[in-house]
């Protein structure tokens, strides 16, 4: 019999949910990635740390990427190749960029691309948000700095199957909105003090872990 800690994590998935207004990729050069992809870079980061561990993927997180002026992108460790994955930002942002100004999807078919088996999709992030707000409500939640605080949260956040967090500081703009905000979706802070996409990413996994 499993122990409980392990029930837990085993039940607890978590998918990341993060929007880009600013990349774009007309320009795009893997030799200024920052200043030419309109920092598809910040993006790459918060990927590797919703999906890697010290040593493998983390199964029980996955992230979609909305992008403004692109297609959306799933990533689920369990339908990609952990050998064959780009560990860093800059081969992770190069192969994205391919598949992102790949209009025939031949680079989501290919096998010379590490990221190929990802999925890809048409629907905006406000639409994803009320689906699941809709089916699901009190599994989401956007990261916020004034939010609840996360960790008197927490224990009731891992009785929950599947949850689902906005990187808020990566999309102010649209947490602000009318349309946004009419979803009452609830608001958790890591803290008073300000965090990358990426570190935040990385808190809520450790902070849940905490507790398994």
């Amino acid at each position: 019999m499993l122990p409980k800690s392990e029930k837990l994590l085993n039940s607890c998935k978590i998918t990341f949910l993060i929007k880009s207004d600013t990349v774009n990729l007309d320009r795009y050069t893997i030799k200024d990635i920052p200043g030419s992809s309109g920092r598809l870079d910040v993006i790459s980061r918060c990927i590797l740390s919703a999906l890697l561990n010290e040593h493998s993927f983390d199964n029980n997180s996955q992230i979609w990427v909305y992008f403004e002026n692109y297609e959306t992108l799933q990533f689920d460790p369990h339908k990609l190749n952990y050998e064959r994955f780009p560990k860093n930002e800059l081969l992770l942002s190069d192969f994205i960029a391919k598949i992102l100004k790949s209009p025939d999807n031949s680079e989501v078919k290919s096998n010379k691309n590490p990221v190929g088996s990802i999925r890809k999709g048409n629907s905006s992030i406000l639409e994803t948000l009320r689906d699941i707000n809709r089916k699901r409500k009190r599994n989401l939640y956007v990261l916020k700095e004034t939010g609840a605080p996360f960790s008197k949260a927490i224990e009731q956040l891992i009785s929950i199957s599947d949850l689902y967090f906005i990187i808020g500081n990566q999309c102010e703009d649209f947490i602000n909105s009318k349309a946004f905000l009419d979803l009452n979706i609830p608001e958790l802070s890591l803290g008073t003090k300000s965090y990358l996409a990426s570190q935040v990413v990385r808190l809520v996994k450790l902070n849940i872990q905490k507790i398994l």
